[in-house]
């Protein structure tokens, strides 16, 4: 049973108020199913940031809020530039500010305006798809053949 991104892994750290819990690699990973390899590249990346013990890596909450962020900017197609620069803005102020609310309305215009133009692309490659599709079985026809599907 995989479990939803609000449930602590172990009942001793939900006690803790939300800014005090720390999170390993790999309960962030059971916590957002991914891999400890998927955290540590975005960690690579400057999208997270955990303190060490070690060669124990620490979360925070506030990494919690950006890998969720980020995993929520992946899906929506974003690229890692402008997740980074969600993420920043959310780091300057966490309830959200008018220029960081303005830029992210920006990235999403961007976003919606080019999945109109990629669904307009393959409306048009369906098209031609389905004209050159036509084409072969009527030529098929006209040489005896019979098309599989029409057997």
């Amino acid at each position: 049973m995989s479990r939803s991104p609000s449930q602590a892994p172990d009942e001793s750290a939900e006690a803790l108020p939300r800014q005090q819990r720390t999170y390993s690699i790999g309960e962030l990973a059971r916590m957002f199913e991914v891999t400890p390899r998927t955290i540590r590249f975005y960690e690579q990346e400057g999208l997270l940031a955990p303190s060490r013990q070690g060669q124990k890596r620490i979360y925070r909450e506030k990494d919690r809020v950006r890998l969720k962020l980020t995993l929520r900017g992946k899906r929506l197609g974003f690229s890692l530039a402008e997740i980074r620069e969600v993420v920043m803005m959310y780091d300057a102020m966490p309830d959200g500010n008018a220029r960081q609310l303005k830029r992210l309305i920006e990235i999403l215009d961007e976003k919606r305006t080019n999945l109109d133009r990629q669904m307009d692309d393959i409306r048009l490659m369906r098209l031609e798809i389905d004209d050159v599709d036509q084409r072969a079985r009527d030529v098929l026809r006209q040489l005896g053949e019979r098309v599989k599907s029409e057997e």
